[in-house]
């Protein structure tokens, strides 16, 4: 333990005590300094800055006033050098106050100036540096007094009561400062572990909305697979008299579909929780918007539905999603913002599909719900997979716009066919 707090010493009072460490503005997004005009919120950033050139000119006049030039400007030099090297102007402002106590006859072993200008000294730097430097700051100034009084004393007075006050002093402000050290501390952890818990809480939400989609998707796949491979299956017997080849073709289609079908589900199966059960319904599509659209209404969304385009059907995917996307959208519109109006839109273009869904500001009595943006998360992550655009952002009437676009590429008439 010794060998710690001798090694915590040196550390901190002597390697690079002269370190060049400027002191930077000051942040001005506070409870206070946020809310004053652009102007003056840029020179608040300076405050502290001010704050020790006032003290420096105040030790300067009490020097002054006191007993001269030297005695003000020698104590107030370390005021001003703990804006760049604190450590450094402490070891400074200490040898000044035993300079100053040996050639002054009035106050041992500080003086009014030096006394002032020290204590201004050692709390800046304490400010400056972190609770275990205070501490050793005030056991070396309460060694100095000692020595000053005891070993050094040359009958200038007994001098016990300024160095009690001194200690007393200094061990209030070390204490406050040790305080108010603790609770930055304290403040950084737990926002530092919120905005750890919030990336987890996003990342988990987006691999649940993930799971979510593989699960549809996987719904989707299967159906579609299945259906080849009755097809498939049931395609010879529909040709009468078929020809060897094409029903061995058939049969390779038939065993490729069941084969792929039988690896789909062992690999997305995995997905599915223990007590999911697929739909018995097929996945809803754009074509289901209606009932949905229905449904909202009922829950009490005022929502329009506005089609452009030349409506054709799109991949099961794409449809799956814009259907989810949509729904999404309007049930945080209901969530977020009660008694507000929603229009639907839906453009068919050349290149895909284009989503826009917005809301009007709250209206009413009734307070929106909180929300944590999952939904949002979701709706992103099922563009994103489709290699689509998407934006959700406030409008300035105070409503909200989702829109997004997904990207389907063009299907030629041989294709179809």
């Amino acid at each position: 333990m010794a060998a710690g707090l001798i090694s915590g010493l040196r550390e901190d009072l002597f390697h690079d005590a002269f370190a060049y460490r400027p002191l930077k503005p000051m942040r001005t997004d506070g409870a206070i300094t946020r809310r004053l005009p652009g102007r003056i919120r840029e020179y608040a950033a300076w405050t502290p800055h001010a704050v020790i050139v006032a003290c420096a000119l105040l030790v300067l006049f009490v020097g002054v006033a006191d007993s001269g030039a030297l005695f003000g400007l020698l104590p107030a030099i370390p005021v001003l050098l703990t804006m760049a090297r604190p450590i450094g102007a402490w070891w400074l402002s200490l040898g000044a106050s035993g300079a100053l106590g040996v050639v002054g006859f009035d106050s041992w072993p500080w003086g009014a100036s030096s006394f002032l200008g020290y204590l201004t000294v050692l709390t800046v730097a304490a400010i400056r540096t972190h609770p275990r430097t205070g501490a050793y700051l005030w056991v070396a100034t309460a060694a100095y007094a000692f020595f000053m009084e005891v070993v050094f004393n040359r009958g200038y007075g007994s001098g016990v009561s300024v160095s009690m006050i001194m200690l007393f002093f200094s061990a209030i402000i070390l204490l406050i400062v040790t305080v108010l050290h603790i609770r930055r501390e304290a403040r950084q952890e737990v926002a530092a572990q919120q905005s750890v818990t919030a990336v987890e809480r996003d990342r988990r939400t987006l691999l649940e909305e993930r799971t979510t989609i593989a699960r549809e998707l996987h719904d989707v796949v299967a159906h579609h697979m299945s259906v080849v491979a009755i097809q498939a299956e049931a395609a010879p017997y529909r040709v009468e008299n078929p020809p060897p080849e094409l029903e061995q073709a058939f049969a390779t289609i038939r065993e490729n579909a069941v084969a792929a079908l039988t690896e789909l589900r062992r690999v997305l199966g995995v997905v599915r929780a223990e007590d999911y059960q697929a739909p018995d319904a097929p996945q809803p599509t754009l074509a289901d918007l209606d009932g949905l659209l229905g449904n909202v209404r009922d829950a009490g969304l005022t929502v329009e539905k506005a089609i452009t385009g030349s409506v054709r059907t799109l991949p099961q995917g794409v449809e799956l999603s814009a259907y989810r996307i949509v729904q999404e959208a309007l049930s945080n519109a209901l969530r977020h913002a009660p008694g507000s109006t929603a229009r639907v839109e839906i453009s068919y273009v050349l290149g895909g599909l284009g989503l826009r869904i917005v809301n009007t500001p709250p209206r009413g009595l009734v307070k929106p719900s909180p929300g944590s943006g999952h939904g949002i998360t979701g709706m992103r992550e099922r563009v994103t997979m489709l290699n689509g655009e998407m934006t959700a952002d406030l409008l300035e009437d105070g409503g909200y716009e989702v829109a997004a676009f997904i990207p389907v590429a063009a299907v030629q008439d041989g294709d179809a066919s």
